[in-house]
């Protein structure tokens, strides 16, 4: 199976790595910009990135994936079979989600419905849970609503 993975955090990085040590077929990360870091705001790598480019796997890290033609076309020509999203950050629009064969796969970090969207595990440290959990779920147009 053919796998495009998008994701971005140490969070992320570990769904990566379970697939990579399960022998799957990962033909391209996709994951946010370098961007600076620190005291002295030096440019710093998500952990995907470096992980994916320690195995020599294809980075992509555009800016922005809606309306960005180019980005969508190389995607298409990878012709994933899955798109694996974990973290990732960005909304996938209509045309990404569309173009894997089985779908694309979202894990979210928390028990959907409870924290949808960003930050769902510091909301679930702030509001003192008890438990919690991950969601996987298969994609659609809107946020985490299928």
């Amino acid at each position: 199976m053919n796998i495009v993975f998008m994701g971005t955090p140490d969070f992320a990085e570990e769904s990566l790595k379970a697939l990579y040590n399960a022998k799957h077929n990962i033909i391209a990360v996709v994951t946010n910009p370098d961007k600076p870091k620190g005291r002295g705001m030096k440019m710093v790598s998500s952990e995907v990135k470096q992980f994916a480019e320690s195995k020599s796997i294809k980075v992509y890290q555009p800016l922005k994936i809606k309306n960005n033609l180019e980005f969508i076309n190389d995607i298409k020509e990878l012709n994933p079979d899955i798109i694996c999203v974990v973290a990732y950050g960005k909304i996938l629009p209509k045309e990404i989600l569309e173009i894997p064969k089985l779908g694309c796969i979202n894990v979210h970090a928390s028990l959907l419905p409870k924290y949808r969207g960003a930050a769902p595990i510091q909301w679930a440290v702030l509001n003192g849970d008890k438990t919690t959990g991950v969601t996987t779920m298969y994609m659609d147009a809107g946020m985490d609503t299928r």
